[in-house]
């Protein structure tokens, strides 16, 4: 391969990683959205919303009237309140991670009403994961 096909191959592949990228940020929802999402399942008094983890995070009331944080998955705006009871255990989750795989499964806990774990990809990259409470499908992937 010479050195002109080499550069034109490396270029369309970071043109197509570019367009990866744009693409799941349109895919994501907004701050706006996010409110509007938590407001019309009820939560009010919204405050200290932030994207952190590779899911959004924020402080609110829940319709009972008590202080919460919940997350949400960025794409399909499911709202998880950090309370949340899983009816998977780790066995359920390490198992999951393994046939999506990845390797070295570590530190697996139900936190903040999400399942967290540490791991690696199948490239042998660090990354932290959330997993849905009752379903234990991956929601975010964050590098480590």
């Amino acid at each position: 391969m010479n050195n002109r096909t080499l550069h034109t191959t490396l270029l369309a592949a970071a043109f197509a990683l570019a367009a990866t990228g744009v693409a799941r940020a349109q895919d994501a929802l907004t701050a706006p959205q996010v409110r509007t999402q938590l407001e019309s399942q009820g939560y009010t008094q919204v405050k200290d919303l932030e994207f952190k983890d590779g899911m959004w995070k924020a402080e609110a009331t829940s319709a009972n009237g008590k202080d919460v944080d919940v997350r949400l998955d960025p794409r399909t705006g499911t709202v998880y309140p950090e309370k949340a009871v899983s009816q998977l255990g780790e066995a359920d989750i390490r198992a999951q991670l393994s046939a999506a795989g990845y390797s070295d499964v570590d530190d697996v806990k139900l936190k903040d009403g999400l399942w967290k774990a540490e791991g690696r990809t199948a490239e042998g990259e660090k990354v932290n994961l959330r997993l849905d409470p009752d379903t234990g499908e991956i929601i975010a992937v964050e590098r480590d």
